[in-house]
Formats: C-alpha cells, structure tokens, sequence
C-alpha cells in the first residue's frame, strides 16, 4: 500500500497514544520517544505489508510493542545501576499528593509482571478492545481478560483499595472543596 496523506495522517493521530504506551512499557520518557521514532520508521519502511482497512492502531501498537520486547531482551543483560545508588540520587521530593499517589501507583505498575501490564496498559489506558489488545500480544481475547482481572486485582491489592471511595480527595480536601466536615 503506498503511503497517501490520509494515511500519513492516521499515523501521525496515533502518535501520541504510541508515546503513552512506550512510556508505561519503558518508564522512561526518553527511551518512548526512541520507540516510537523507531517504530514509525519501521511502519513507513513496512507500509506494504500493512492491510488497508484493518486496524492501524493496533498495527503500530504491535511493532511498537514487538521493538520494546527486542530491546528488553538486549538490555536485560547490562548492568548500569545494579544497587540503584545512581537512581536514588536522581530522586526529588515531590510537591504535591497526586505526584505521590502516581508514583505510588507507577511502582505498583511496575510490580505487576509484564504481561498482565502490558494487557492493562493497552485495555485500560489505551482503549484497546479486548479482541485488539489481544492481536497485538498475539494470544487469545480470554487470555487477555485473565491478565487484566489479574493484573486490577493485584493493583488493588498493591494500592490498599477496597472500593470506590478510596478514591477522590482525603477528607480534609472533601471539607475544604464541599464545606462538609470529614
């Protein structure tokens, strides 16, 4: 298929849904950006072997995904900060309770195992379909539902949620924001 505009187009609309979901694989804001440079260097030189009217989001999503994984098995040999001594320097207090609660909830994302996050992350924060997410990791749309009730359960229980109300404003901010005391 050659590349028309409408097409160039439509890549371009997915980028920056590319990005969140390299951020969320990588946890790094530079490396998602050389995924998805990468990634769509890979589609342009392989747009004639992208179907026309099939889903092009989830074509890049697997290519995207498909370069994560090539890279992870590379690097996951080196060693670059075995001890985290070096990450632990580049820490800054945060300002703010919303920084804290997303960093607590990053690093309970980063607990949960690759699959079950990769699952979560194209379902829940992607707005993948089951049935796409499940073309893009190659394996069956119950397989896919399995990893995301895991992957919420298991969040949940990372997070201390019980329900809904742990959501939301603490009750200081409640009675601050509503005037109603908490």
């Amino acid at each position: 298929m050659p590349l028309t505009d409408s097409l160039r187009d439509d890549i371009l609309a997915s980028v920056p849904s590319l990005r969140a979901f390299a951020i969320s694989l990588s946890g790094n804001g530079d490396r998602a950006d050389d995924l998805v440079q990468e990634t769509l260097l890979r589609a342009l030189a392989n747009i004639d072997s992208f179907q026309p009217g099939s889903n092009l989001p989830a074509w890049l999503f697997t290519i995207l995904r498909n370069l994560f994984r090539s890279d992870y098995r590379k690097r996951r040999r080196e060693v670059e900060d075995a001890d985290g001594s070096y990450a632990k320097t580049l820490k800054t207090q945060p300002a703010q309770n919303a920084h804290l609660e997303f960093e607590e909830f990053r690093a309970a994302l980063e607990k949960l195992p690759q699959d079950q996050r990769e699952a979560l992350i194209l379902v829940g924060a992607s707005g993948f379909s089951y049935e796409d997410a499940a073309t893009i990791c190659g394996c069956a749309v119950g397989t896919i539902k399995s990893r995301v009730n895991r992957a919420r359960s298991k969040l949940s229980a990372l997070l201390y949620v019980d329900g809904a109300d742990d959501f939301g404003p603490d009750n200081t901010t409640r009675a601050v924001i509503g005037g109603s005391g908490g």
